[in-house]
């Protein structure tokens, strides 16, 4: 039986991992094992930072609604109980955009709800 060569699965390998590479530091743009060792440790973080994203946001949005509610006389913790005891169902998202973009309107909702204290 003759001996059957990788060659072309082999180069398309080598060329799709190449490719993903590009762009890289040194030799881990040009050398096939480099290049694979980078692309897997690239993929990692990168499955890995697609969740620590959302910490990241929502770590943002409590810390721009909590300089928010200093200035309007109360804290985040008091903001936020004061909000869910209204019935008001607002996320930290759209409160943090609202701090940034519209403080009258975020000052209106903060005496709205811190009121009933």
């Amino acid at each position: 039986m003759p001996r059957i060569k990788p060659g072309v699965q082999t180069r398309q390998r080598h060329k799709k991992v190449l490719k993903l590479a590009k762009g890289y530091f040194g030799s881990k743009s040009r050398t096939f094992r480099r290049a694979q060792e980078q692309m897997l440790k690239s993929q990692a973080y990168a499955y890995r930072d697609r969740r620590n994203r959302k910490r990241d946001f929502r770590k943002l949005w409590i810390a721009r609604i909590n300089a928010a509610a200093r200035n309007n006389g109360t804290t985040y913790s008091q903001l936020m109980h004061c909000i869910k005891e209204s019935g008001i169902n607002i996320n930290r998202k759209m409160l943090a955009d609202m701090a940034i973009n519209d403080a009258q309107g975020f000052s209106q909702l903060v005496e709205q709800v811190c009121e009933n204290k």
